[in-house]
């Protein structure tokens, strides 16, 4: 815009730009000030002011000049397609007060800017319009309408949405484990002299398969006293509680993790579920009124707890060590393998293993718990069925595909070999244990050395996915036998590759040979 305002300056006769150079050696009437304007507008009327116009030039005008008794202007208008047309030129002195104050009107935008100060003093404004109005063309009355129409709208859409809420609540039609027979039956009859294990020998018996029938559950959910908290995470609390005079241990979730509460509960239900190092499932209940909804899964209970708190106080030897791995690969195992048949058994995979989220049984075997993340393949159909909570597992446990984003969803195996990298992690919480020569390490978790306290994301992929570090190994488990296969064994179940990890059936095996040569031995 500079450059086209100076081209139009060119045509300046040289009487006229020595006129100007006159006046800007000091003959030009300047304006001192608001309380100066009247006395500048007086003397004005002994002279006139040179003004550069364009677009606007009277018929006396020549090389875009004017000459007038009051102001220099420069406008901008937008026009009716968007565009800006820019005018400059003289304006007079009766009624120029009330156009220079004039902006435009609601239909077109306008800009307008005057000066007094020197000759072609307009060639040194810069009008802007003002931002749009926005819908400065709807009537008020219009602007209420609309804004009525979309208040109702609004209120019909949330009405809506609460009545189906409440009715998807009412029904549950999402958890057939609760159908309209547990609305006309709260509970069903147990004989007093009937303990748990009876109760699951009957089920055994029955061929379900799945546990108790889903009355007797929420007859025992009922009947549980509760003693004391035994433990808190992000899921809810744990309580030990008591049915009968036996022990229990009662999950309670939070209201916000009803979906894992439902995936687990539908998991332990599945059928040939049970096996002797997986938690073995009680029953679950939703307890609550309209106020407050307590969700309920009830387990056996182990005094040892997990085997995070259990490796802590307690040192191992190499029987010890073996039978807590043994046991634990054989549950994953269990959990991973699909059973054919008219009641066949889906393959799971974990998807949170951990020290933390392994049991040890008052036998010393152990157990694996905590299946609110697992996913089940449909081999029938050849999909995965992936749990809709929004939980994910635990980064210090996550393999190097999970951290870095690169696991193939749609294919199961994926979640298998991610499952046997986390497994690799507890062998060696479970070998830095075991004391060789009079020698053990403290508990420590993995990657205590390599990342903070509560690693991010960040952290465990530079370490696990960049730099490919592992846990190290004590230079004491080159002189023990056991410790040496060990060390082989989650070598091969942490790859960095997961075609190349171990499967759960292959580590039993191995470790059920490292057994039996060891007892040979003995």
């Amino acid at each position: 815009m500079a450059s086209s305002v100076f081209s139009w300056f060119l045509p300046l006769s040289a009487n006229v730009l020595e006129d100007m150079l006159l006046r800007n050696s000091g003959k030009v009437m300047r304006n001192r000030g608001k309380e100066d304007r009247s006395d500048f507008r007086s003397s004005s009327l002994q002279r006139l002011l040179w003004c550069y116009c364009h677009h606007h030039c009277p018929e006396d005008s020549t090389n875009h000049s004017c000459r007038t008794d009051g102001y220099c202007f420069s406008m901008v208008e937008e026009e009716d397609g968007g565009g800006l047309v820019f005018t400059s030129g003289c304006l007079g002195l009766v009624g120029s007060q009330f156009q220079c104050r004039d902006t435009g009107n609601s239909h077109q935008r306008r800009a307008l800017m005057c000066c007094t100060e020197q000759d072609y003093c307009n060639l040194n404004l810069h009008p802007t319009l003002p931002p749009p109005k926005p819908y400065s063309y709807v009537d008020s009355s219009i602007q209420y309408m609309v804004l009525s129409v979309m208040v109702t709208i609004c209120s019909i859409i949330l009405t809506l949405l609460i009545i189906f809420c409440y009715w998807r609540y009412r029904h549950q039609d999402w958890q057939p484990q609760y159908s309209t027979a547990l609305e006309e039956e709260d509970e069903t009859y147990i004989a007093p002299g009937e303990s748990l294990k009876d109760l699951m020998e009957q089920s055994q018996s029955s061929g379900s398969g799945s546990g108790l029938p889903l009355l007797v559950q929420r007859t025992i959910a009922k009947q549980i006293h509760m003693v004391t908290q035994i433990g808190k995470g992000r899921y809810g609390e744990v309580w030990m509680g008591r049915w009968r005079g036996e022990k229990v241990a009662v999950k309670v979730f939070f209201t916000t993790e009803e979906a894992s509460w439902f995936r687990e509960t539908e998991i332990y239900q599945t059928v040939l579920m049970r096996h002797e190092n997986i938690l073995g499932f009680i029953a679950a209940d939703i307890k609550g009124t309209g106020s407050w909804t307590q969700l309920y899964l009830i387990t056996d209970y182990h005094e040892n707890g997990s085997l995070y708190d259990y490796l802590k106080t307690t040192t191992l030897d190499s029987r010890t060590m073996q039978r807590l791995a043994y046991s634990s690969v054989s549950g994953l195992c269990h959990l991973h393998t699909e059973i054919f048949g008219t009641q066949g058994k889906p393959a799971i995979a974990h998807r949170d293993l951990k020290s933390k989220n392994i049991l040890v049984k008052k036998n010393g075997m152990c157990c694996i718990a905590d299946l609110g993340l697992a996913v089940k393949f449909i081999s029938d159909t050849n999909e995965v069925d992936i749990p809709t909570n929004t939980r994910v597992g635990t980064k210090r446990y996550m393999a190097p595909e999970v951290l870095d984003e690169s696991l193939n969803r749609a294919h199961f195996q994926s979640y298998i070999m991610a499952d046997m990298y986390s497994f690799g992690l507890i062998l060696w919480e479970i070998a830095q244990r075991c004391v060789s020569g009079g020698i053990v390490e403290e508990y420590q978790l993995p990657y205590y050395d390599l990342v903070p306290t509560d690693p991010s994301y960040e952290d465990m992929r530079e370490v696990v996915c960049n730099k490919r570090r592992r846990p190290s190994f004590p230079n004491r488990w080159s002189s023990d036998e056991s410790l040496r296969q060990m060390r082989k064994l989650m070598s091969e179940c942490w790859a960095h590759s997961p075609a190349s990890r171990l499967t759960a059936l292959r580590v039993k095996k191995t470790l059920a040979k490292m057994s039996e040569c060891q007892d040979i031995k003995l």
